[in-house]
């Protein structure tokens, strides 16, 4: 069982993804009583990350993110450019790529542009703004429930969108990876959509900062084998490099 502040940092983290969550919910995924995620809620609160409503409590500051159409996560972000960068180097003319929702990916779609007869088919609402009026790409959006910090669209309508599609390439974020827990989120809604995607592509490439490599979020998606590139930067430890290689994973470590 988790200590007190490290279930609040999870609750913190689900709250990031979702937004919102409700006391019965958090108690059922922590196995917790209810009285005890209230108290965790009024810790939170006093902190000044969330705001207690009724039955749950929603994350501060999500509503401006929304109204900006801004993504809250903002940590390691000139890692991520460079990793977003460095994968253009794996998009031809021609291909229909899948881009998940997420920091990381978001810097992938900042810099696609010049390609030809590109489709990118994504769940994420600013994803779909940057790429919306680029020439020679076409842009297409699942259905879903939308997620405000995250932009996002999730859940089994979410999932249900790539039944029967067939894609050149997925680039797939995450946030956390390690060998013991593998592929891991914040929200367990996320999981079934990034698992339709994996089985819409040919190619996966997850892309995620040195930040993440040895981390364990909420949520396990599956073991690390289910993608078949890890894209990450150049602080990634050595050690870290080790372990992931002499499990057979296909490591790219982008460097300056």
């Amino acid at each position: 069982m988790l200590l007190p502040n490290q279930r609040r940092e999870k609750i913190i983290d689900l709250l990031r993804e979702d937004g919102s969550a409700k006391v019965a919910e958090l108690a059922s995924i922590f196995k917790v009583t209810d009285v005890t995620i209230r108290q965790d809620l009024e810790k939170l609160e006093q902190k000044g990350l969330i705001i207690k409503e009724h039955g749950g409590a929603f994350l501060k500051n999500a509503q401006d993110s929304v109204q900006k159409i801004e993504l809250m996560n903002k940590d390691h972000m000139e890692l991520k450019s460079l990793i977003g960068k460095h994968c253009l180097n794996y998009i031809e003319d021609g291909d229909t790529i899948i881009l998940d929702s997420g920091s990381t990916t978001t810097e992938i779609a900042k810099q696609l542009s010049g390609f030809h007869n590109l489709t990118v088919i994504t769940n994420a609402l600013n994803i779909a703004l940057i790429l919306g009026s680029q020439p020679g790409i076409e842009v297409i959006m699942t259905g879903g429930e939308f997620k405000p910090p995250t932009l996002s669209l999730t859940g089994q309508k979410a999932a249900e969108f790539f039944k029967g599609l067939y894609v050149n390439k997925l680039f797939l974020a995450t946030a956390g990876i390690s060998l013991k827990s593998g592929l891991t989120y914040p929200s367990i809604s996320d999981l079934v959509v990034k698992k339709a995607m994996i089985d819409a592509a040919e190619y996966t490439y997850l892309v995620a900062d040195s930040s993440k490599v040895g981390k364990s979020s909420l949520a396990s998606l599956g073991a690390v084998g289910l993608v078949d590139y890890v894209v990450t930067d150049y602080l990634i430890s050595k050690e870290d490099q080790k372990h992931l290689i002499e499990n057979d994973i296909k490591l790219v470590v982008v460097d300056k």
